[in-house]
C-alpha cells in the first residue's frame, strides 16, 4: 500500500438540509460546484468548527426536494472531493429491524446490503474499468472517533455494529419484506446509503455511517406501521442529537493524516484494470477528481 503524504483533514457531512445550523460553526459560504457527473443535491455548506474545515451537503437538497432514487450520489460525491473533504460521516434516519434500536438510538453501521436497483452505483464504466473492494465498508478509524464523540455528548444514546439494508423505496416496506430483512440479520433499514458508500470508497474517502433510528419498520407488534408524520416527527427529534454529534465529532477527530490504517484513501490502489494505453481520455478527464490519484 503507498504512502500518502501528511495532508490536513476535511470533514464532509452528508443529512439533513438543517444539520449545518451548528452553534460555532464560522465562516459559513454556500459554495457552488460544477461536476461532470451532473448536478449535485445543492450547493455546499463550507465552514470551520472547532478549527476544522467542514463541508455540510443537504442529501435530499434544502427543502428536500430529491427523492431517494432520484439523488446524484456520484456529483454529491464528486463535488465533496472537489471541494478537498478527506472524511464523509453519513447521518442518515433508518428504521429499525430490532429489538435492541430503539426510536432516537443512533447506530454506527459496519456493513450494507444493497437492494436498491435504479441508481448509478459506479463512477467507473466501459473505458476505464475499476472493481474497489467493498468487504469493509466503512472506515474503522472513522467510527472510533464517532464513538468518541458521541461519549462527549451525553445525551446520544449511540450503538455500535450492524448490517444497513439499503432498499431502493420510496415505498416502505411490506410486511413480508421487514421480516426477510429481519431473517437476514439486518439491524437498520434505508434508502440513502447505497451507492453513496462504494462511491465514496472509489474515491478514495474515509466514509462512515451514522444510522438515527425513527421507527420500527412495520414489524413490531407493538408499534404502528410507518408512517411520514411518524418518521418526521422522530427526524426532528434526532435532529438535535446529530448536531451535537458533528460538534464533538469537529473537537475529537485529527487535524492532519497521511493513509488512513483502513485503507480508505488508497483503495484504488490495485483497482484500475484497463491498460493505461486502452484508457478513453474522456472517462479520465470525468475522473480527474475521483481518481487522479491512480489514472493521471
Amino acid at each position: 500500500m503507498s504512502e500518502l503524504p501528511t495532508r490536513p483533514v476535511k470533514l464532509g457531512v452528508i443529512g439533513g438540509s438543517g444539520l449545518y445550523d451548528i452553534e460555532g460553526l464560522e465562516d459559513t459560504e454556500w459554495r457552488h460546484v460544477e461536476s461532470p457527473f451532473g448536478a449535485p443535491s445543492d450547493d455546499v455548506l463550507c465552514g470551520r468548527l472547532d478549527g476544522l474545515d467542514v463541508a455540510f451537503l443537504p442529501r435530499h437538497g434544502r427543502g428536500h426536494t430529491q427523492s431517494p432514487s432520484t439523488i446524484n450520489f456520484r456529483a454529491n460525491i464528486d463535488v465533496l472531493k472537489r471541494l478537498g473533504v478527506t472524511d464523509i460521516i453519513s447521518l442518515s434516519a433508518v428504521g429499525s429491524l430490532k429489538d435492541g434500536l430503539a426510536p432516537g438510538d443512533f447506530l454506527i453501521v459496519d456493513q450494507f446490503i444493497d437492494r436498491t436497483f435504479a441508481r448509478e452505483k459506479s463512477f467507473f464504466g466501459a473505458g476505464l474499468v475499476a472493481h474497489v473492494s467493498m468487504a469493509s465498508p466503512v472506515c474503522t478509524r472513522l467510527g472510533d472517533r464517532i464513538g468518541d464523540a458521541a461519549a462527549a455528548a451525553s445525551d446520544i444514546t449511540i450503538k455500535r455494529g450492524g448490517t444497513y439494508m439499503v432498499m431502493e423505496g420510496p415505498q416502505f416496506s411490506s410486511l413480508a419484506e421487514s421480516e426477510l430483512y429481519r431473517s437476514w440479520g439486518c439491524s437498520v433499514i434505508g434508502m440513502t446509503n447505497m451507492p453513496e458508500a462504494k462511491l465514496a470508497r472509489e474515491a478514495e474517502m474515509c466514509y462512515a455511517t451514522v444510522a438515527m433510528v425513527t421507527d420500527y419498520d412495520c414489524w413490531h407488534p407493538d408499534h404502528d406501521d410507518v408512517t411520514v408524520d411518524a418518521v418526521i416527527a422522530a427526524v426532528h427529534a434526532n435532529a438535535a442529537n446529530a448536531r451535537a454529534l458533528v460538534k464533538h465529532l469537529a473537537g475529537t477527530i485529527e487535524r492532519s493524516r497521511n493513509t488512513c490504517a483502513h485503507g480508505c484513501d488508497t483503495a484504488l490502489e490495485f483497482a484500475v484494470m484497463t491498460a493505461p494505453d486502452a484508457r478513453d481520455p474522456e472517462m479520465m478527464k470525468k475522473l480527474e477528481a475521483v481518481a487522479g490519484r491512480v489514472i493521471g
